[in-house]
């Protein structure tokens, strides 16, 4: 169910992984031209962009669907601890436990 919420996330370059999952995760892109395959470290990836590795990680969580694409238009993800979402007051969740 769309319940119209918004989703910020912040400090996406402090994300950690465990085991050897930063060695040996790769993402693969193709350009559909003859050839055109790629294969992009996890590593070269938090370097550039840290906000893709979250980003893919949670469109891998949602469904294929309408719903699953406007969920993802109302996720927000920031390299760093600035965001421009101040004036929408967001509420820091903790998880328990």
């Amino acid at each position: 169910m769309d319940t119209g919420d918004h989703v910020v996330v912040i400090n996406a370059s402090k994300v950690s992984l465990s085991g050897r999952k930063a060695q040996d995760k790769k993402y693969f892109h193709h350009t559909m031209y003859p050839g055109g395959a790629t294969w992009t470290s996890i590593v070269e990836l938090m370097e550039k962009h840290p906000e893709r590795v979250v980003e893919r990680a949670v469109r891998g969580m949602v469904p294929r669907t309408r719903l699953g694409r406007a969920m993802m238009k109302k996720l927000k993800i920031y390299a760093g601890a600035e965001h421009p979402h101040a004036a929408q007051q967001p509420v820091a969740w903790v998880p328990r436990g």
